[in-house]
């Protein structure tokens, strides 16, 4: 299976905006459950937002009300706009791609950098 691969991360001020990008191949993605997870330096990695097949969403508590997460499923594309940024939403944030029980594939990450 191809990866998918993630675009968008940079480096941005707090009280910014950056959109994430997440693009898959369209046999696996129509089939997905597409999510977006952070991995901070010393830390484990977490879950940040989950969106179903059909649209369904989930965000972490830390998220709530400044990021929102999207799939254009004519694109195999999945985004993650992230508002109001601060220090702690710094990481490498990975596209994971979900199928059932037996598929399940990582992108390379995209490394976000707030400061203060």
């Amino acid at each position: 299976q191809v990866r998918p691969v993630e675009s968008g991360g940079g480096l941005v001020q707090a009280g910014g905006s950056l959109r994430l990008s997440c693009a898959a191949s369209g046999s696996i993605f129509r089939l997905a459950t597409m999510g977006w997870y952070r991995q901070a330096p010393g830390n484990q990695r977490e879950s940040v937002a989950i969106i179903s097949l059909t649209g369904n969403t989930n965000y972490a508590d830390s998220v709530k009300g400044r990021f929102t997460i999207s799939r254009d499923n004519g694109k195999n594309t999945m985004y993650l706009q992230m508002n109001s940024l601060n220090p702690e939403d710094t990481g490498v944030y990975y596209c994971n791609v979900l199928v059932g029980r037996n598929v399940e594939l990582w992108g390379q990450g995209t490394q976000v950098t707030v400061s203060s």
